[in-house]
């Protein structure tokens, strides 16, 4: 199967990420995180005039016709930007909350399990899954005006790492009125996959964490290239060339993986690319981190952003003790080889 990029592909990400380049520059970031986050409405509404949220509507819909491998490569780059708000629920909202398409609504989700809602304070809409604690196609309610007040009501305000990224807890409920624990769909050996949406949400995480990891490669080997110590570029260390290049080994795969789940659509490739993708994106970032020195930790920086951020990607949609648990039981029993009892059965 050839996984490269058509022409129209590479043009759809390039343009993307002179978009982001001049929407949402490295001055528009800082504000952001100057003001402690929050939907930038103003971004919102560039964001969905050029078509990201309603990227994969039908365009009888008022969308673009395009796929979810089209959908990769857009969070891809906006995860490479650090670009802030609850970009996936509202890209998977689109065809369900009126002005979400357009960029006019933003819309946030609540997954259950106790997890915390990002952004949701500044949400027009939540999505919750009515009696399941699943998103699926079923069950799913969206909450609006006192439905969304009434949740909101319920929910405590918990400290992020991330400044661009505001998180509520919702206290004495895990995804809203009438909603139970987090579990997953479906009965016997398919109750370890994910609904649809679900998903689709982890996938577009996963792009997300991809764009940042290739970023802060990218980051650590333009420092490793201009930064001098003891009179030589600290590039010529081995120990500073074996973490560049241990950054560049974690992102490839990690890549092949995302890009193959969104052609396949397959619950355990999707797995196993929400894995890889948050382990590049978690450690290549700590990397880029040790390679900066202090002045990564500085405001001049952004290498404290892309591990702030990945930290909480890693939790969101899928973690990666389900991504495990998902993978394991695609695995089915360990038998002996030769005779006696498995040790996993």
């Amino acid at each position: 199967m050839d996984f490269q990029l058509s022409d129209d592909q590479r043009a759809l990400r390039s343009g993307m990420r002179d978009l982001l380049g001049a929407v949402f520059d490295r001055d528009r970031m800082r504000a952001a995180v100057e003001r402690g986050g929050g939907v930038d409405r103003g971004l919102w509404r560039e964001l969905g005039a050029a078509g990201f949220f309603a990227l994969r509507l039908p365009e009888e819909a008022g969308g673009v016709g395009l796929g979810l491998p089209e959908a990769v490569l857009l969070f891809e780059e906006a995860g490479r930007a650090l670009l802030p708000g609850p970009l996936v629920a509202t890209h998977l909202a689109a065809g369900l909350v009126k002005g979400a398409a357009e960029g006019e609504a933003a819309v946030t989700v609540a997954e259950g399990g106790g997890r915390p809602v990002a952004d949701l304070g500044g949400a027009d809409a939540v999505l919750v899954a009515g009696g399941t604690g699943v998103l699926t196609g079923e069950g799913l309610e969206v909450l609006t005006g006192e439905g969304l007040e009434a949740f909101a009501a319920g929910a405590v305000p918990v400290r992020s790492m991330d400044p661009l990224t505001p998180l509520h807890r919702v206290e004495g409920r895990s995804a809203g009125a009438g909603a139970s624990e987090g579990r997953w769909e479906g009965a016997g050996a398919s109750e370890a996959y994910p609904g649809a949406l679900r998903r689709e949400g982890a996938l577009l995480t996963a792009a997300e964490q991809l764009g940042s990891a290739t970023r802060t490669t990218e980051m650590a080997v333009q420092h490793a290239g201009s930064r001098e110590q003891f009179g030589s570029l600290i590039g010529s260390f081995q120990a500073v060339k074996h973490l560049c290049a241990d950054m560049l080994a974690r992102t490839e795969p990690a890549r092949s993986a995302v890009y193959a789940a969104a052609v396949t659509g397959d619950p355990v490739e999707i797995a196993a690319a929400k894995l890889l993708a948050d382990e590049a994106a978690v450690r290549n970032a700590r990397d880029c981190l040790q390679i900066h020195g202090g002045m990564g930790f500085t405001w001049e920086a952004d290498v404290h952003l892309h591990l702030k951020r990945a930290w909480l990607r890693a939790a969101r949609w899928l973690t990666a003790a389900e991504a495990e648990e998902i993978l394991a039981a695609d695995l089915g029993p360990v038998r002996p080889l030769y005779g006696g009892s498995a040790a996993l059965g």
